[in-house]
């Protein structure tokens, strides 16, 4: 059965090193982190981790849009945290073989498994089929052709990071990706009035269904809950 998909290949620069370096209870704390931020960020944004593999890991989904804005979310997390984590990812989309059920044959898959292979370290690199599919805050900071091992053509790959601002910025309040009202995906307001930029429709249905917090005894059987 041939179908459309999106993938993305994603590993952790100089995992080796850090192991030979600090040692295995280290790497296995930094790697478990790591697991736990690409969980996060694929499931909140509608992306499947199709494996684990080892210190990477490989990613699939029916749509290009929350792949890219996932990658490029795992840099501005990763770059965030008190000690930095250095992500990198291959991309591509295209029609390949699903097999099983769940596996996948064809040239996209590979692709991307290359072009994650010769990534820099904190750097999401596309293949085909990408850019036409970027969200309006995701820009293109460079593209080159390259010739890649195993590849018998050389492929126009493309470097995406986040786009240059200009106005006033506010952090989408689930993600911390950077946006302004030019290049946000939804706009609402708090309950003070003021703006509340999202980059995704995901994120913006993560923050109105948060956890609310109550005042104290709300709910209880002397202060019923408000509109109850």
């Amino acid at each position: 059965m041939r179908v459309h998909r999106t993938f993305g290949f994603i590993d952790l620069s100089g995992f080796t090193a850090l192991t030979e370096v600090e040692g295995d209870e280290r790497a296995v704390s930094i790697l478990s982190a790591f697991r736990s931020m690409v969980r996060d960020i694929c499931s909140r944004r509608g992306v499947r981790v199709a494996k684990w593999l080892g210190d990477g890991a490989m990613l699939v989904s029916v749509e290009t849009t929350p792949l890219v804005a996932a990658t490029i979310e795992m840099q501005v997390a990763s770059r965030r945290r008190a000690q930095p984590m250095a992500v990198r990812c291959g991309l591509t989309a295209d029609d390949v073989i699903l097999l099983e059920g769940d596996d996948y044959i064809g040239h996209a898959v590979n692709v991307a498994a290359r072009l994650c292979d010769v990534a820099p370290g904190g750097e999401v690199w596309a293949g085909g089929g990408i850019i036409e599919h970027l969200p309006k805050w995701v820009r293109v900071l460079s593209a080159d052709e390259m010739t890649l091992r195993s590849l018998e053509h050389p492929l126009f790959v493309s470097r995406l990071g986040l786009a240059e601002l200009e106005g006033t910025v506010f952090p989408d309040p689930v993600c911390g990706i950077p946006l302004t009202l030019v290049v946000a995906d939804n706009v609402t307001r708090d309950a003070l009035g003021n703006p509340v930029l999202f980059c995704s429709d995901s994120c913006r249905d993560t923050w109105e269904h948060r956890p609310r917090e109550r005042p104290d005894g709300q709910g209880s059987l002397r202060i019923p809950l408000i509109g109850s």
